[in-house]
């Protein structure tokens, strides 16, 4: 249940961050790019002034002349229209000829030296239409009367507004992961109140009923026992030994079945695909009783570090299935790439092609089970074990094959 809950707050806080990550990383591109549109705008009416300001409408529908007579409207007491614009920006505009001779046209800033603005225009030249350079400096090329004009306006007083913006966000991101994380585990545990309860509750309720379970099933094999002893072993005693040996198991896997499962099993080192070929072998038998061959490749050992009796029991249950639903043949594999470790078992079937991952559902039974004994627990006690592991677990059908992958 802990382990449950830390996923739960880990996959909430990891949620609350990519939404606003995207939130606020559209609010700050779209404040990017209006800053980009307003320094195109100022290039624009810089351009068709031919270094100064026009003073006609620079290129854009909708927008008022640049300069007009008359007192200013609210909506141009601010942004790149405002009539305040034209003695307020740093800029500079230099024309260069054919021959590469610049002359001076516009200087209107004191960050640089007139020397400087005619070689940082003079390196601008190769570059595209309109582009930022530098980290606050909006340039634009434009041809005209046989020149290329060369114009570099700053948008430092623009651009501190984005960034105060964009530290805002990114502030307001790490306080909402702080504050979801700090809720999200306190109130966690009261979130999940009812799911403990309902898990004790099981547990419960599957320990009574293995403990007055185990009272007839203790009878009636003692009393199959006398019978045995007196009269001999029968067909009806063995199938009393074989029900009493279902119950059992029956019982056994449901009382591995709570809602929550988190081991703390210890971890060693040892050869999974040893333990493969002594598990595979003991199902032989059974296999070739139902008529069907069984082929093992686990011949180069794979070490592998885990819980070696919960890895004993997730293959036996992959054998158990694979006996259970086999028609004529069962294959067992495990191998190892690059450290990781696979284990795949394939048995065919009359299934349709496709992925049944369900199978790992608990008590989920596939259409070919038939009167297969069987509750629907095998295959999700392998899941647990997988996840229990860092690892994970699919099963599909193709060209008549059931095969069930564990990569580790």
């Amino acid at each position: 249940m802990i382990k449950a809950r830390k996923r739960f707050v880990l996959y909430t806080v990891i949620t609350v961050f990519v939404v606003l990550t995207v939130l606020l990383g559209i609010i700050n591109a779209v404040n990017f790019t209006a800053v980009s549109e307003d320094a195109d705008f100022l290039t624009l009416s810089i351009s068709e002034g031919r270094g100064h300001f026009a003073q006609g409408h620079p290129g854009r529908e909708g927008r008022e002349l640049f300069f007009r007579g008359g007192p200013p409207t609210d909506d141009r007491l601010m942004g790149p229209d405002s009539p305040e614009m034209g003695a307020s920006l740093r800029y500079f505009t230099y024309a260069f000829d054919q021959s590469g001779t610049a002359e001076k046209i516009a200087f209107a800033i004191s960050a640089v030296s007139e020397t400087e603005a005619e070689e940082w225009a003079r390196s601008l030249l190769s570059e595209t239409d309109t582009g930022w350079t530098g980290s606050v400096y909006r340039y634009r090329i434009y041809k005209s009367g046989g020149k290329t004009f060369v114009t570099v306006i700053d948008q430092s007083r623009e651009l501190k507004g984005f960034y105060r913006i964009l530290t805002i966000s990114c502030i307001g991101l790490a306080a909402g992961l702080a504050i979801s994380f700090l809720a999200l585990t306190l109130l966690g545990r009261k979130l999940f109140v009812p799911l403990e309860e309902a898990d004790r509750k099981q547990k419960r309720f599957i320990a009574d009923a293995e403990s007055e379970f185990k009272i007839p099933l203790t009878v009636i094999n003692a009393d199959t026992e006398m019978i045995e002893r007196e009269h001999g072993e029968s067909e009806q005693t063995q199938s009393i030994n074989r029900q009493v040996r279902r119950m059992v198991g029956l019982v056994r896997d449901l009382g591995t079945a709570g809602v929550f499962d988190d081991p703390q099993a210890a971890r060693l080192t040892f050869d999974l695909a040893a333990m493969a070929r002594e598990i595979g072998d003991s199902a032989r038998d059974r296999l070739e009783a139902r008529n069907c061959t069984l082929s093992i490749e686990a011949d180069a050992p794979v070490r592998i570090t885990g819980d070696s009796e919960a890895m004993g029991t997730l293959l036996t249950e992959l054998m158990d299935n694979a006996v259970k639903f086999a028609r004529t043949r069962v294959c067992l594999r495990v191998d190892s790439d690059e450290g990781h470790h696979r284990i795949i078992v394939s048995n065919d079937t009359d299934l349709p092609d496709g992925s049944v991952d369900q199978a790992f559902d608990r008590f989920t039974r596939l259409e070919n089970a038939g009167d297969v004994p069987g509750v629907g627990l095998g295959l999700s006690h392998v899941r647990e074990i997988v996840q229990a592991h860092n690892g994970r677990a699919s099963a599909r059908v193709e060209n008549g094959e059931f095969t069930v992958r564990i990569n580790l």
